[in-house]
């Protein structure tokens, strides 16, 4: 497609003065992706970009800090450079930001639940239709079905900020009625109801930390309230209870941070809608700060900074 060739050719300009770059390659099938590390222009010739390549590569970025890094940014991901700018994990000086156009993301799990979980052996993206291809079965799924949630309540297909652009840009595909997520679902339930539905999720987890690992916002990795033994916050126990407590620490710990970028449920292997949880807290956020974590570089997530009254909490005048 045009816009691949133009975006390797600005990351071919800019590479002799970069560590390496990251984008995206196709993976071990033909629905899903991984991401592309670049340090030579042979790299370049496997890059691709599109609705199937999905991982939010900003998630590498405080680990490659100190080194000159390009990255290929779409809308939804630029939210997570800021953040990580305004907590001051990464350098602005130190990253180059190749801007693409978004038209959507797909929900690789969606599809592979359409077509009953079968080998893919061939995918091809057309303006509005994905045809997935399983032995002598085809399958022709609306792209609006399949795509990730965060794309119907995404604030902007194109990066916040951009060193280079790509200037071909298409509308995106996240149309018509928006579905009811699991954030929705959750609000219509009583509290009684609502530990029912996490209980029962939590006790599928396996507890293997992949949406933590996969966050860009956990960055305390290495001392993790879930292995540390001083203090002991969390113990090994398999209980639904106990991993729960994990995933509320979890989603705490980004209160007022997460960008809601989804990777946390994207990487879970058991399906949990984790997601929910964080986007209840930013939504408390909003409405007691008026604050989105990674729209604005310049101002200051409201639980980096202290006040002796906040405007919207009148906790003195409580009798």
């Amino acid at each position: 497609m045009a816009h691949t060739q133009e975006l390797r050719t600005l990351i071919a300009r800019e590479l002799p003065n970069l560590d390496l770059v990251l984008a995206w390659t196709g993976g071990f099938d033909p629905l899903s992706s991984t991401p592309l590390f670049i340090t030579t222009e042979a790299d370049l010739d496997r890059l691709a970009v599109g609705p199937m390549h999905v991982q939010n590569l900003a998630a590498y970025l405080p680990s490659l800090k100190g080194r000159k890094v390009g990255i290929v940014t779409r809308g939804c991901d630029s939210r997570t450079i800021t953040e990580l700018l305004q907590e001051n994990l990464i350098n602005r000086d130190e990253v180059v930001i190749f801007g693409i156009g978004c038209t959507g993301a797909v929900n690789i799990r969606k599809v592979r639940t359409a077509v009953n979980g079968a080998p893919v052996t061939d995918v091809e993206i057309g303006d509005d239709v994905l045809t997935v291809t399983t032995g002598e079965e085809t399958h022709a799924l609306r792209l609006q079905d399949v795509l990730m949630d965060k794309c119907y309540t995404c604030a902007g297909q194109a990066p916040r900020m951009h060193d280079h652009m790509v200037s071909e840009r298409s509308g995106c595909l996240a149309t018509g009625e928006t579905p009811p997520s699991s954030l929705d679902l959750l609000e219509g339930m009583d509290a009684r109801e609502r530990f029912a539905f996490w209980e029962g999720h939590m006790d599928r987890c396996i507890r293997c930390y992949a949406c933590r690992n996969a966050c860009p916002l956990c960055v305390c990795k290495d001392s993790c309230v879930a292995q540390s033994r001083d203090p002991h916050w969390v113990d090994q126990s398999d209980t639904p209870r106990e991993k729960l407590m994990f995933q509320a620490i979890h989603a705490l710990h980004t209160a007022g941070r997460c960008t809601e970028c989804g990777e946390c449920e994207r990487a879970c292997p058991m399906g949990i809608p984790i997601l929910a949880m964080k986007q209840a807290l930013n939504r408390r956020i909003k409405h007691l700060f008026d604050y989105e974590a990674g729209m604005d570089q310049e101002s200051t997530p409201p639980l980096f900074m202290f006040r002796q009254q906040e405007e919207t909490i009148k906790e003195r005048d409580a009798r």
